[in-house]
Formats: structure tokens, C-alpha cells, sequence
């Protein structure tokens, strides 16, 4: 068998000779052909030419001003012309399946419970009002999980909160929300107009547990400041702990993001000690969205989330 590779192997002119080639095929005329390219009428006659030096056959027979085509190249018209018409519409092809089509598909989104429950039904909710046919799926995932899943492409992307973030992977924060020191009602700092980290220092402190970035950002600013603290309660769950907090368990630092004008709290602003924490949207480097995904990613820039106000 000969090493040699075949004759007909695409070359960067091969293209445009075929297009030509099609254009007189479809026409029946040199001087039509060169008109639709927008070429001469012998550029076009000189790259029908070349196409059949290079498969050695004769595509066209040529009587005078009229032409007619060969058995071969009837043959290669039907070959070709799909390819010439396909590569012709690529761009708007492309462009089309790059918007997508948006009257079906899904996404598929990672996310904390705290940003299920207090973030994303209002982004939910807009982009179904927006795209109804599009299925939406939520992944209730830990930070840990969240990354293995962006990582393993089982996702989309995420939608949270990062202090920390890897080198393989990006995140935009897009909204941020206070701090707050929450307490029961009637408790002996809730008549302070301010309250300082070492005023904390007495009382417990209900927090998520340790692994989570809550945990470890808290401990930081306390450290920071080397005032102490004392944690008497860990739990999941922002609702968990302002629950526990109502009950006169201890006290806590949440995020102003799942405090609500009918909790039974009272609640300072504590951003003079402590960062206001962003969410956003995180997803593995060089990841490909999809429409759908892209879709939704547009409607959480849009939207205008903020956190209800509290008794500060």
C-alpha cells in the first residue's frame, strides 16, 4: 500500500475553488457564477480550472460561451455542494447555536442551602419568567462537593460564596451583603447603639460548623483583633441558628443575606469588624456554557438583590 497521501487533500485555495465550481454548476454560466462570488468571470474560470488539474478529470465541457457538465462532475456537485452550502451558512449557523435555543434545554446549578433558600429563588424565578421551557436543576451541595462537581463537569456552575479561591477555578462575586451580630429580644446588648468585637467576647457564639467558610472567616476577624470567643453550639443552616438564637441558645454572626423584616431578632451591623461577604458565580476555568447556562448567568448580573433591612 503506498504511503502517499491521496490527491484530493484540502489545501487553503481548495475552498474557494469549489465554490466557484458550485456557483457555475448552479448557474450554468461563468460570467452568473462571477457575478454571485463577486469575482471576475476569469478568476472564476481560472479556479474551475485548477480544481479539475487537481483531481484530473474534466468537470465542465465547454462549447463556446455555453457549458455543460460532465458525468464526473455531476458527481461532484453532489458531493460538494452540500460542504460549499454548509460552510457558506457556518457563521449564522454558529452564531445561532452560540444564542442558542432558548425554548428548551436545562441548567444545572450547584449551591449552599443558604443560597437555595435566600439567593436563588428570586434569580429562579426571573429566569423562568424569562425562559418558561427551560429546566432548572439545583444541586444542594457543600463548598467540597460543589467544587468535585464543577471540577467533574456534573454542573454547570456554581452559585456562592468564596474566601479561598483554587487556581483551576474562577468566581465573580456579583452581589455582597453586611454582617450581623444577631441576639434574642431583650438581650443586654440589644439596647447598644454600637457594639464592639469584645463586647462578643462573653457571650456564646452559635456558628455553622468549622469547615465552612462562616467558621473560618469568624475566627479569623477574631484573631485578627485577639479578642476570644467562645463557641457554645455548631449548626447548619442559617434558619437553624437564628431559630436557636430566638430561643436564647447564644448569639450569632450571619450574613444580612437571611435576615427578614419578621424575624423575632435583633440584629447589628457589624461590618466596622467584619467583611461583607459576596456571592457570585463560580465555574471550572475554560469551562464551555451552554446557552441555557449563559442565559441564566445574564439574569443573576440583572437582577437587583438585596438584603432586607434589620433593626440595626
Amino acid at each position: 500500500m503506498s504511503d502517499k497521501p491521496p490527491r484530493f487533500y484540502y489545501k487553503g485555495n481548495q475552498l474557494k475553488q469549489l465554490r466557484a465550481f458550485c456557483a457555475v454548476a448552479k448557474s450554468g454560466k461563468m460570467t452568473d457564477a462571477a457575478e454571485q462570488l463577486f469575482l471576475s468571470q476569469p478568476a472564476i474560470s481560472l479556479q474551475v480550472r485548477a480544481l479539475e488539474r487537481e483531481l484530473d478529470t474534466v468537470l465542465f465541457e465547454r462549447h463556446g460561451p455555453r457549458i455543460n457538465m460532465t458525468r464526473e462532475g455531476q458527481e461532484l456537485y453532489e458531493m460538494a455542494r452540500p460542504l460549499v452550502e454548509g460552510l457558506d451558512t457556518l457563521n449564522s449557523r454558529f452564531n445561532r447555536h452560540m444564542k442558542g435555543d432558548l425554548d428548551s434545554g436545562e441548567v444545572v446549578i450547584a449551591a449552599g442551602e443558604s443560597t437555595i433558600i435566600y439567593l436563588l429563588p428570586q434569580l429562579v424565578k426571573e429566569f423562568r419568567q424569562r425562559f418558561p421551557n427551560i429546566h432548572v436543576q439545583l444541586r444542594n451541595v457543600t463548598g467540597r462537593d460543589g467544587l468535585a462537581m464543577i471540577r467533574d463537569d456534573e454542573v454547570d456552575f456554581a452559585i456562592g460564596s468564596m474566601l479561598d479561591v483554587p487556581s483551576d477555578i474562577t468566581y465573580q462575586p456579583v452581589y455582597s451583603f453586611e454582617p450581623a451580630l444577631i441576639m434574642p429580644l431583650g438581650h443586654e446588648l440589644a439596647n447598644r447603639p454600637t457594639v464592639r468585637i469584645e463586647d462578643i467576647a462573653p457571650y456564646g457564639l452559635i456558628l455553622p460548623p468549622r469547615r465552612l467558610t462562616t467558621w473560618r472567616m469568624i475566627d479569623r476577624v477574631f484573631q485578627q483583633h485577639q479578642v476570644p470567643f467562645n463557641v457554645t453550639l455548631e449548626v447548619g443552616g442559617w434558619e437553624v441558628i437564628k431559630r436557636y438564637v430566638e430561643l436564647d441558645f447564644g448569639i450569632s454572626i450571619v450574613t444580612g443575606i437571611c435576615l427578614r423584616e419578621d424575624d423575632k431578632l435583633v440584629a447589628k451591623n457589624m461590618s466596622a469588624y467584619f467583611p461583607k461577604r459576596s456571592y457570585g458565580t463560580v465555574m471550572r476555568k475554560g469551562k464551555y456554557l451552554s446557552a441555557q447556562a449563559r442565559a441564566f448567568l445574564d439574569v443573576t448580573e440583572e437582577a437587583n438583590i438585596s438584603a432586607s433591612p434589620w433593626n440595626a
